[in-house]
């Protein structure tokens, strides 16, 4: 029997509306094999939990860039673990100041990019570290 692909989905917590990387990285991951949903901009962290539980995601991808991540990544991870879906992993990018990495992984976060990660980094880091949930 065939493994599922990777379910991801990428969103956009908050009031920021600069989706343009998040949509390139839609795309990418698209691109790359995996099934992708994105939820588009202005999601509460409870949008966010609930979409990925309902589509089965195995990864959420955030994004943020109006400096609000240390609330609202952490608020997600929260929110999953609190509906059993903990083996849902996490990820952020955007701008995000190396001083807060630390409280962003301490939160549940496993990854970490910032702009400039070569894509095809990201996609790896992913095909590494991601397997479809059963």
């Amino acid at each position: 029997m065939a493994q599922r692909k990777i379910r991801v989905m990428v969103a956009k917590p908050g009031l920021d509306g600069h989706d343009r990387g998040a949509r390139v990285l839609a795309r990418c991951f698209r691109e790359a094999g995996f099934e992708v949903i994105y939820t588009g901009c202005h999601q509460s962290p409870e949008q966010i939990a609930t979409a990925a539980m309902q589509e089965d995601v195995d990864l959420v991808g955030l994004s943020c860039l109006s400096g609000a991540h240390r609330h609202l990544f952490p608020k997600v991870v929260e929110l999953l673990r609190e509906q059993g879906a903990e083996d849902i992993i996490v990820i952020g990018g955007g701008i995000i100041p190396d001083e807060d990495f630390k409280m962003l992984y301490n939160a549940g976060l496993k990854a970490i990019f910032t702009p400039g990660a070569p894509l095809a980094t990201i996609v790896e880091w992913v095909r590494n570290h991601v397997v479809p949930r059963s």
